[in-house]
């Protein structure tokens, strides 16, 4: 009786010697990169080739706007051992840096693309996995993987750095037969060895092996009979496994100026902020906010040992302006405006490799203590590179702060699809009729195609409102009696 089970891209087959027989002649010994292995009386046989039995990794998509992905560093190296929810290797997209956690159980055995690669193409193999067990240090490396070298980071020396496989490259006479009329080239590594160690052609051995397999005793019985001796080789060159050195800025010769190279994420921000201008007609409305009674509200919390940053104020404040203002919260999609079902809130935060957009979701539901409690996590996570892509894909409004730097007032760029895009200046002091006042004056930049005049005042009139009532933004999770009696 024939039991088979399947594990990891292997079927295994266990069968009396009698049996075998009939299976001689199928070609079931290998289909689709699948390998079969049986036991036939206490004795067990590999009929595939080492790259047959491996789990290949990928460079992985890791937002919908990446194509390519720089591998930063690897956690982990060649025949360690890797279980699920094990982190890789750290990669660069062009939103952020993120870990790659595999699903996989085995042993990490060969890293195809090394630390600090550049410009890894989406679907590129990247490492290979084998089952713990199997030889990884003689895991065969597809052809394809081969034939595509990574690019790496340029250096100052213009000659190309080739990387020669792991395996030593056997001579022209030890090539092993590519023929698929039979099952020759399906060898294990101990033959493969033994083919190359005595400089022996594959085609030049009788196989006996299932549906022409060749085993390790066709190769031994032949050096047996033909009384060879091992061939000395000398061992391929290869170059260090060290990553290439990193790019320093250099001066361009008889300039006075150093060249910066350009992260993905920066690459991918000056992308989208070109885009957005060329394509999305930008219109603009600005208005002041007496901040006072704000101002006021933040000490005496401070004094109950309450800590909300003014910035808190302001995204409470434009989520329930977004409420009274839907249109507003919309984002642009097939060639027309579609209204957002929850205010979904992206708060601009600035990270050493570029500006990122964390996302406050369901911004109109939480209080102002929730949205600060969030927006400290999303900001910290950020700039540590540690966003998942949920987290920063998406939104239904942003809001970009540079009052904190001092800046008086500034127009942001649309971040699309969205529509509209709020530019928070910092506080300052005016004289007027009443004494000295504390103004700040936000812009909206906002998409004409499909907002106009009048939805954009609103907008701006209802979050001027939130602002100069801001006890109001601490009653309650939603627009509760009293959040109501300001908003109109």
């Amino acid at each position: 009786m024939l039991k088979m089970a399947a594990s990891a891209g292997k079927i295994y087959c266990r069968l009396p010697k009698s049996k075998l027989a009939l299976f001689a002649n199928l070609n079931i010994f290998r289909k689709d990169g699948i390998a079969l292995r049986y036991v036939a009386n206490e004795r067990q046989m590999h009929s595939s080739a080492s790259y047959l039995a491996t789990i290949k990794l990928d460079m992985p998509s890791l937002s919908p706007t990446m194509e390519k992905g720089n591998i930063i560093k690897w956690y982990k190296k060649e025949g360690d051992t890797v279980s699920p929810g094990d982190v890789l290797c750290k990669i660069e997209t062009d939103k952020a840096m993120m870990d790659m956690e595999t699903e996989e159980t085995g042993i990490l055995a060969k890293i195809i693309v090394p630390a600090d690669s550049k410009d890894v193409p989406i679907g590129s193999l990247i490492a290979l996995l084998v089952e713990e067990g199997d030889d990884w240090k003689n895991v065969q490396i597809p052809a394809e993987a081969a034939a595509k070298p990574p690019s790496k980071p340029a250096t100052e020396t213009p000659t190309p750095v080739v990387t020669t496989a792991a395996v030593p490259a056997s001579p022209p006479s030890a090539a092993l037969s590519s023929d698929h009329g039979d099952h020759r080239h399906l060898v294990g590594p101990s033959v493969k060895k033994l083919l190359q160690e005595y400089n022996i052609s594959s085609n030049d051995v009788p196989a006996t092996g299932p549906a022409g397999a060749l085993l390790k005793g066709d190769v031994l019985n032949y050096i047996n009979s033909k009384k060879l001796s091992k061939s000395v080789t000398p061992p391929a060159a290869s170059t260090p496994s060290t990553p290439a050195p990193k790019v320093e800025p250099a001066a361009a010769p008889g300039a006075n100026y150093i060249d910066i190279p350009l992260t993905s994420m920066r690459r991918t921000i000056a992308k989208r902020l070109t885009e957005s201008k060329s394509t999305i007609p930008h219109a603009y409305a600005s208005i002041d906010s007496n901040m006072g009674a704000l101002t006021e509200l933040r000490k005496t919390l401070a004094a109950d040992g309450v800590k909300i940053s003014v910035n808190d104020f302001i995204v409470k404040a434009a989520a329930l302006a977004l409420q009274r203002s839907p249109k507003v919260n919309a984002i642009w999609a097939n060639d027309g405006p579609k209204l957002s079902q929850s205010v979904d809130i992206s708060v601009a935060v600035a990270t050493p490799n570029g500006l990122i957009t964390p996302i406050v979701k369901g911004a109109s539901y939480l209080s102002v203590e929730q949205i600060s409690s969030t927006v400290k996590e999303l900001s910290g996570r950020a700039k540590e590179g540690k966003l998942l892509p949920h987290e920063y894909q998406g939104g239904s409004f942003s809001i970009s702060n540079l009052g904190m730097f001092g800046i008086t007032e500034f127009s942001a760029v649309i971040n699309p699809p969205q529509l509209a895009i709020l530019a928070i200046g910092t506080s300052r002091t005016e004289a007027s009729m009443k004494g000295n006042q504390l103004k700040m004056t936000v812009t909206l930049s906002y998409d004409s195609r499909g907002l106009n005049e009048v939805e954009a005042t609103r907008f701006l009139e209802e979050f001027r409102n939130a602002l100069e009532n801001p006890q109001f933004m601490l009653g309650g999770t939603n627009l509760d009696s009293a959040a109501e009696a300001f908003a109109f």
